[in-house]
């Protein structure tokens, strides 16, 4: 469960990352907070996968969401 909770995370925070670093390039500005956002999700996402046995497939994907929401409404 620890693993869906890393992977989650990281693909959460990856996914609010993408339209700040997006944002920052079209102002002109240095896409700092984002891309250290980017950098942390990506080291959950490898730990994630790293930790559990036989790693991720993608059609674990949508299961580890579930289980993760599962463990939060309960």
């Amino acid at each position: 469960m620890q693993t869906d909770i890393f992977l989650v995370t990281g693909l959460v925070l990856a996914l609010f990352a993408v339209p700040s670093m997006l944002g920052a390039f079209f102002d002109g500005r240095a896409p700092r907070a984002s891309a250290i956002v980017i950098m942390i999700s990506g080291g959950l996402i490898w730990l994630a996968i790293d930790r559990k046995p036989g790693g991720y497939t993608v059609e674990e994907v949508p299961s580890a969401f579930m289980r993760v929401i599962a463990e939060i409404i309960r």
